[in-house]
């Protein structure tokens, strides 16, 4: 298999977590692609017209993004699996994943107002609307998720604890720890797992 990969990318670094804890790591092949989103790259737009990292070709030659789908479709090749099997719990862990993926797309966007939008044309409102979102959704993590955040692990854990990664690699000024103490706890145990510490964010 063969990533299309940023060394700094959320939604890269959650494929490798979800393949390096299902131990497939050695079987992918990473092609390093600094996406952007004025920049495309015929190299990578020729798989996924989106233009965007991860994309995962598959042995057989098949295209598949975007994290979510990567995620799924290596979770399919080795047991135990990260998606429960139980429908109910099953759903609930997508759904953790899609809050933190969501999470990680307005910071996404944030970074994006900040670092390539032209000063002049910044606008504030715009700002405090993405960050909403990810207070948001680190308050849901801390009260409605938070029973998801222990037990065996799952595609939502490891989603979560990536959106928190980057938010830390990019906004480590924000103290949100103090206010969500059982999302600290989490975060703090998540990353020492050595699936985290192989795949932190540089650059």
């Amino acid at each position: 298999m063969k990533l299309f990969h940023s060394p700094t990318s959320p939604y890269v670094r959650k494929v490798m977590v979800t393949a390096l804890e299902k131990g497939l790591d050695a079987r992918i092949e990473k092609i390093n692609m600094g996406a952007s989103p004025i920049k495309r790259e015929t190299a990578l737009t020729s798989q996924n017209p989106l233009g965007k990292v991860p994309c995962l070709i598959t042995d057989d030659g098949q295209a598949l993004f975007d994290s979510a789908v990567i995620c799924a479709y290596i979770d399919t090749l080795k047991a135990p699996h990260l998606a429960p099997a139980d429908t109910k719990a099953k759903f609930a862990a997508l759904t953790l994943e899609s809050l933190a993926d969501g999470f990680l797309d307005a910071g996404i966007l944030l970074r994006y107002e900040g670092a390539l939008r032209p000063e002049d044309k910044r606008w504030n409102e715009w700002v405090n609307g993405q960050m909403a979102k990810i207070d948001g959704a680190m308050d849901a993590m801390e009260s409605t998720y938070a029973a998801q955040l222990t037990g065996p692990l799952t595609i939502g854990q490891i989603a979560v604890a990536c959106a928190l990664g980057w938010f830390d690699f990019r906004y480590g000024h924000v103290d949100w720890r103090k206010s969500r103490p059982k999302l600290a706890v989490f975060a703090k145990a998540f990353n020492e797992r050595p699936s985290m510490k192989a795949t932190m964010p540089v650059g």
